[in-house]
C-alpha cells in the first residue's frame, strides 16, 4: 500500500511517496504545471501512480490561519477532484498550514542555498504533508 503526497501550487506540484509499509515519506520530484492554462501534470502524475502502485493520494489543503478556505485551498480542492476522477483513487485533503514555511526553515538550517531551496521546497513540503498524514493514521 503506497500513498502519494502532493503539495499543489499554481506552477508546481511537489510529489512524495510512502514506503510500502506506509511508515515513511520520501520526496520524488516536482512537476511543473500551469494552472492558468489548465495544465495540471496529470500525465506525469499517472506515470508515478502506476510506477509505485499508489492506492491513495493525500493533497495538502492550505487553510487560512483562522481555519477558513481561501483561493489556494479552493485550487487544491479542485486539483483533488481532478485526481479522483482521472485515476479513480481515494483522495484525502490534509491541513498543511505552515508546511512550506517549515520546509524552508529546515532547508535554511541545513545551509541549502537559496537557488537549491527553490528547486526542492515543494518536494520537501510534499514529504512533510505525507509524513504528517502517515503519522496520524498510524496512531
Amino acid at each position: 500500500m503506497r500513498i502519494l503526497g502532493l503539495d499543489v501550487g499554481s506552477k508546481t506540484v511537489g510529489v512524495a511517496v510512502s514506503d510500502e509499509m506506509g511508515w515513511t515519506a520520501q520526496g520524488l520530484e516536482t512537476i511543473k504545471i500551469n494552472e492558468d492554462e489548465q495544465e495540471y501534470g496529470l500525465t506525469r502524475l499517472g506515470e508515478i501512480i502506476n510506477e509505485y502502485s499508489v492506492t491513495k493520494v493525500v493533497i495538502g489543503l492550505p487553510k487560512n490561519m483562522n481555519g477558513t478556505i481561501g483561493p489556494r485551498g479552493e485550487a487544491s480542492q479542485h486539483f483533488a477532484s481532478l485526481v479522483e476522477e482521472q485515476f479513480n483513487l481515494p483522495v484525502d485533503l490534509w491541513d498543511e498550514r505552515l508546511t512550506t514555511m517549515a520546509a524552508e526553515k529546515m532547508l535554511i538550517s541545513a545551509d541549502v542555498s537559496r537557488k537549491k531551496r527553490k528547486q526542492v521546497i515543494d518536494k520537501m513540503a510534499a514529504v512533510m504533508i505525507l509524513q504528517g498524514y502517515l503519522d496520524r493514521i498510524s496512531k
